[in-house]
């Protein structure tokens, strides 16, 4: 029911690296396997080192904890309207490369095989053509063109506005919910503050296009 639902929204993904649920790989199961190994206690949008991001993910809740294991959203849309033209100005035209190498160790892969892509700081949605800031800790390495060392300042500065508190929403689990965000402009952030409580969440994701 729920790729059938994705079909709906268009062509679902399949992970590079994650691993899927037996019998429908566009499925992957989000375990609590322990704070020390969490893979999504940090702000990012997902699977933004594709060519072709995912344009919607959507979480379905089997199982969820008492007490804790909220998920919080950010609004890029705001992230990048709060910024000065100046700034603005200065950030449209740049690009930055997405990198998958800390994903895939954690996965028991090779990180010199990791996918990934460059892409556009600034971000305009294709339906609505508001701008959207694109980047996250997560996964954005430098600017293009850039050393490491010369993106850290900005990056960290566009990291911290990206999840300013007045962006953010904080969705409460109950069991069978079903969330559906827009990775173009929206950033997420599981909060793993439920020790080994059990929390189970079916994951889908739906192909995109190559940002602009």
């Amino acid at each position: 029911e729920l790729v059938a639902f994705a079909r709906a929204l268009g062509e679902p993904a399949v992970h590079a690296l994650v691993p899927h649920l037996e019998g429908h790989p566009e499925i992957q199961e989000i375990r609590n396997f322990g704070k020390r190994v969490t893979l999504n206690e940090h702000w990012h949008t997902d699977v933004s080192f594709e060519p072709r991001p995912p344009k919607y993910t959507m979480l379905n809740a089997k199982a969820v904890p008492p007490i804790g294991g909220d998920t919080q959203f950010a609004n890029q849309y705001l992230a990048y309207e709060s910024l000065t033209p100046a700034l603005q100005a200065q950030l449209t035209g740049m690009r930055a490369e997405h990198r998958a190498e800390g994903l895939a160790l954690l996965m028991g892969k090779d990180p010199s095989e990791a996918p990934s892509a460059v892409h556009p700081v600034v971000r305009t949605h294709p339906s609505t053509g508001r701008k959207a800031l694109y980047v996250c800790a997560a996964f954005t390495r430098w600017f293009e063109g850039w050393t490491a060392e010369e993106s850290a300042g900005l990056l960290r500065f566009l990291y911290e506005r990206s999840s300013r508190p007045d962006f953010t929403y904080r969705h409460q689990w109950q069991p069978d919910d079903l969330v559906i965000w827009d990775n173009r402009c929206v950033l997420h952030y599981a909060i793993h503050d439920h020790d080994d409580g059990d929390r189970l969440l079916n994951r889908i994701t739906v192909e995109g296009e190559v940002p602009v």
